[in-house]
């Protein structure tokens, strides 16, 4: 499952043209004048990016550079107009952005499912001569050739959406808590990195209500100037409602490793520090309670805290409790 995350890919995408009016003639023998009757090109293929539950990664895309669509049909006589071209649908996972490859610009966001926007639009058909009948003419050749496609290179990055993202150094216990309160199952070992690619989680609540949380890949400090693994996944953190900062009970100064954290979300990004933000501390069953009383004089004071364990579950309905409050605060009356 490593190897198979892709969340940025960049393709050339080639819409289609669009199919040439037709210059025809009504020529029936009970009609002596019948007149222009050519009509209209197809359009053009489209290439349109739609919203999907069922994929999580932008992997079938990696190897697929160019993505081209079909031409539309010349118009017929009768006023028939030519088929349109046929349009490409490329799914993607909810949270993808696209981007102009040369501009950088962004275009815009797939945050729905079945959601669909066109990323490039096929050329136009051209008009038949019978348009082009006037008074004065009423015998017109003149009808319109179909208008090209386009050939614009496209980035797609993927930003995972998540309600909740857990943010920590490596072995800091964010895997071990997603596969105890959620059915996903990531790789868990005893050293550094362990996570190199985002996992979601599907986390049951209370009354067969539930919430998303995201394990985003170990940050160190220095990830926001492109250390380590953080400067890779730190976008991801940006598309998190909330951010769920763990601090494994075995930190000497998690103070300071809490402000290390916050430092790096803000060289990164500094909207981030918008968001709600929890703290809570792993591995708590390490812990007595005369040395819980001295870790949290060692804590930050404006942020609600709480220990916890994987282990043996200590801590865990009442951390659940403490999310769900604040993905859902009270509405003011």
């Amino acid at each position: 499952m490593t190897t198979n995350f892709i969340d940025y890919v960049k393709i050339c995408c080639r819409s289609g043209p669009g199919g040439a009016g037709s210059s025809h003639f009504r020529r029936e023998k009970h009609v002596p004048l019948g007149g222009p009757d050519g009509g209209d090109g197809g359009r053009g293929g489209h290439i349109i990016l739609r919203g999907s539950t069922n994929v999580w990664t932008l992997l079938h895309l990696k190897y697929r550079k160019h993505v081209i669509a079909s031409k539309g049909q010349p118009g017929e006589g009768g006023r028939r107009t030519g088929a349109r071209g046929e349009d490409v649908y490329l799914d993607v996972p909810l949270g993808t952005i696209a981007k102009d490859a040369e501009t950088g610009e962004v275009l815009f966001e797939i945050t729905e499912n079945d959601q669909e926007m066109i990323l490039l639009e096929g050329g136009r058909g051209g008009l038949g001569n019978s348009h082009f009948k006037t008074s004065t003419n009423q015998a017109p050749h003149t009808s319109q050739p179909g208008e090209d496609g386009q050939e614009v290179w496209f980035i797609l990055e993927l930003k995972v959406l998540a309600d909740v993202g857990l943010v920590g150094f490596p072995n800091a216990g964010k895997s071990t808590l997603l596969s105890v309160v959620s059915a996903a199952k990531p790789e868990i070992a005893d050293y550094p990195f362990t996570t190199i690619v985002p996992n979601l989680g599907v986390v049951p609540y209370r009354d067969f209500r539930s919430f998303v949380m995201a394990d985003i890949p170990g940050i160190i400090e220095g990830a926001s100037q492109g250390k380590g693994l953080g400067l890779r996944f730190l976008r991801h953190i940006e598309r998190n409602s909330i951010l769920l900062f763990l601090i494994p009970a075995s930190s000497e100064n998690p103070g300071e490793e809490y402000e290390v954290l916050l430092n790096e979300l803000q060289e990164y990004n500094p909207e981030l520090m918008d968001k709600s933000r929890l703290l809570a501390i792993s591995k708590a069953d390490l812990l007595t309670e005369e040395d819980k009383q001295t870790f949290i004089q060692q804590l930050p004071a404006d942020i609600p805290h709480l220990f916890f364990s994987s282990f043996t579950r200590e801590g865990l309905d009442p951390l659940l409790d403490l999310i769900w409050q604040a993905l859902n605060p009270p509405t003011q009356a």
